[in-house]
């Protein structure tokens, strides 16, 4: 059987054709209808990715991935959401979630971008046995373990894919489209994922993330990380 995906939507019709495009691909499909029946096949069955819809009955798909990344940082999550719903998507993105699908959206669609997804969270972007240090700072590519003084991080894939693409390009400004293009593999898609990324990793990593000292914004272009050295 190919990689498991969970699928999470109380709209029958739905799930049932996203389903069926999923499994032409080649992956094994586990359908959920409501929050609570997601979190339990989430348990049961540890799938490689979730599909989930942030209108849910039970518990909305919103805590339900707040919930999913309490428990696994590294299962990445791909949302479903109505084209109104652009709070909604922020806020997902910002509890942990790696890409969104806006509704009405096409089944082709949504097959490539789990496929992007799975391929960029089994890749290693950077080479084996490359370690990353700034100051306090260090990240493991080999192990995908970042630490700071010492205590680890809870890093999604995609934040983690994120921190040690731009640490190892310190000093150099990159638009958003270039990070899509880089850590996500979209050569189009929305430039607020990578706000919502970068927000996350500044709380992350920042003694105070209003004022940056690692990952700068470089008004009208993007941003670019700047070491700090010794400071931890």
């Amino acid at each position: 059987m190919g990689q498991a995906i969970l699928v999470v939507d109380d709209d029958p019709t739905v799930s049932d054709v996203v389903r069926r495009y999923l499994e032409r691909a080649g992956y094994d499909v586990t359908l959920a209808g409501d929050g609570p029946a997601a979190l339990t096949e989430f348990g049961r069955r540890q799938p490689d990715l979730v599909v989930l819809d942030l209108m849910l009955p039970g518990i909305d798909g919103l805590e339900v991935c707040r919930r999913l990344r309490s428990r696994a940082d590294e299962v990445p999550i791909v949302m479903l959401t109505a084209l109104g719903e652009e709070s909604d998507r922020v806020l997902g993105l910002q509890l942990g979630a790696d890409d969104y699908v806006t509704k009405p959206f096409s089944p082709r669609e949504l097959v490539l971008r789990v496929q992007s997804v799975l391929r960029r969270s089994l890749a290693r972007p950077v080479p084996d046995q490359e370690t990353l240090v700034d100051g306090g700072l260090r990240v493991d590519a080999d192990r995908r373990v970042a630490t700071l003084a010492g205590a680890e991080l809870a890093l999604t894939v995609r934040e983690f894919d994120l921190l040690v693409f731009l640490m190892r390009h310190p000093g150099r400004a990159f638009k958003r489209s270039e990070l899509l293009d880089a850590v996500w593999g979209w050569t189009f898609g929305d430039q607020s994922t990578v706000t919502v990324h970068v927000r996350r990793l500044r709380e992350k990593i920042e003694r105070d993330p209003a004022e940056p000292e690692r990952i700068l914004t470089v008004w009208g272009v993007g941003y670019r990380y700047e070491r700090i050295g010794g400071r931890a």
